[in-house]
């Protein structure tokens, strides 16, 4: 039986209804996030499933809190927080509450996918050189010339396909600017969509932007394989596209060759384009990777997506690109004009430096991460945890219900608060978020010491039940 995923309305607790001490804030950031009290909320404010804690229930202060507000409502009322129909059901990205726990309890990110380690010096350099030589103003829209040559390059020695840099590729600003800029300008309104879930929040959010009507296929572990019976059934003359991300953040999973010739052959079918999101691509680990553009017949509609910041650890430079035939890029390039217009051109220059950058490194690199994922992954077993396999990315999924708590919500919450450690409850990356209430991820894209530090103190503090 197919599982169909349905958007379902939340509740909206609006900031009327607390004193202001009931949430808390950081120098860094002006926006209102959870309630002190607890992160309970997480799942249900995004989706108002009634089987999660809800704000009221996990925080006793505010009820008391509403009652007084409401005594002095005329006093100190202030201005609604205001947002379009489209986006009202999304708050704070997990990946931003999470990390401002972090801080707030001092304890180990391993939730947000960012490396604590810099990038290589030679990228650095390339960087500082272009900005010293002047190379500070406006970029070319789609990108500057160089780079693109540099994309064209690395996806020909990587995948076959030769691709015009000045028609096919365009040069955004991350990776997640790419899929905003592919959902905005190839999606309309009410075209369908499939995902497979659990999935990258941005893509739920920029297709609620575009309008778009979502089908979602389950990913289930242990192995989180495509289940192509229920695909064959979900993909039909009025799917649009399907995105798939390999390999796949959150479960690290690998799309096989027979999974994406499958879903190849009902696109062709069908006239299904596919947006392929492959910033992991250099962290594959136990397979090559795929890229859906290489198949027979699939480049002429596909849009593969890709960044710079993960191969080169570098993710706060926001470097990305969307590569597609020319009917594709023009709506690529549409959107992209009047989200960002052009992305930082020192950037461009010294990101061309790294895409040259000799195979050594991308080798170097892969070794890397397998010996710090060995030290996590080694790490969850010894506390108890349930470890499924992670075949690509910097992420692994583990089963948390050994330790007896309700669900990943309130697991992540205790793991903060009485063991020191984060990690990211996976319910945030489902349309249901029941579907995740057992799973969390840990990345492991931190220095070695920072891993084994996290594991010393999840088996001191952390108990099975």
């Amino acid at each position: 039986m197919r599982s169909q995923c349905i958007w379902t309305p939340c509740e909206v607790l609006t900031p009327l209804s607390f004193k202001p001490s009931t949430f808390f804030t950081f120098s860094f950031s002006k926006q209102l996030l959870l309630p002190d009290k607890s992160i309970a909320a997480i799942s249900s404010t995004r989706r108002g499933i009634s089987s999660y804690p809800s704000l009221m229930a996990s925080s006793p202060s505010l009820k008391d809190a509403v009652s007084t507000q409401n005594e002095s409502t005329q006093k100190t009322q202030q201005p609604l927080q205001q947002v379009a129909k489209r986006l009202e059901k999304f708050k704070t990205t997990i990946f931003t509450q999470m990390s401002s726990l972090a801080i707030k309890h001092g304890a180990i990110n391993l939730g947000q996918g960012f490396p604590n380690f810099d990038g290589p010096e030679f990228v650095k350099e390339a960087a500082i050189q272009a900005i010293k030589d002047g190379k500070n103003q406006y970029a070319r829209g789609y990108g500057v010339p160089d780079f693109s040559s540099a994309i064209a390059e690395r996806f020909k020695k990587d995948t076959g396909l030769v691709v015009d840099p000045e028609k096919e590729i365009t040069v955004t600003s991350g990776c997640t600017e790419a899929i905003a800029a592919t959902m905005l300008g190839l999606i309309n309104p009410g075209d369908e969509v499939i995902l497979f879930a659990p999935f990258y929040d941005s893509y739920e959010a920029t297709l609620s932007m575009a309008g778009a009507k979502i089908k979602c296929i389950t990913l289930h572990p242990p192995d989180f394989a495509v289940p192509i019976d229920e695909l064959k059934s979900a993909i039909t003359q009025d799917t649009r596209a399907v995105l798939i991300n390999t390999p796949h953040n959150p479960t690290g999973k690998m799309f096989s060759r027979e999974e994406l010739s499958t879903i190849a052959s009902l696109c062709i079918e069908n006239d299904v384009l596919v947006f392929t999101d492959e910033v992991y691509d250099k962290l594959a680990f136990e397979l090559d990777h795929i890229s859906m553009a290489s198949l027979p017949g699939m480049y002429e509609r596909t849009v593969t997506l890709n960044s710079l910041g993960k191969t080169f650890s570098l993710t706060g430079w926001k470097i990305g690109w969307a590569i597609a035939p020319p009917h594709l890029t023009w709506g690529v390039r549409q959107a992209h004009s009047f989200l960002t217009f052009a992305t930082s051109t020192p950037m461009q220059w010294a990101a061309a430096v790294a895409l040259r950058a000799p195979e050594s490194y991308f080798v170097e690199l892969k070794r890397d991460y397998m010996a710090k994922k060995e030290i996590l992954v080694e790490g969850l077993k010894a506390v108890g945890f349930k470890v499924f396999p992670s075949s690509g990315t910097y992420f692994v999924v583990v089963d948390h219900t050994p330790f007896g708590l309700e669900n990943d919500i309130a697991f992540c919450e205790y793991l903060i608060k009485e063991v020191g450690v984060v990690a990211i409850p996976t319910s945030v990356f489902y349309l249901n978020p029941e579907d995740g209430k057992n799973l969390v991820r840990f990345t492991f894209c931190k220095d070695e010491g920072t891993l084994r530090a996290a594991v010393d103190r999840m088996k001191e503090k952390l108990k099975r039940k």
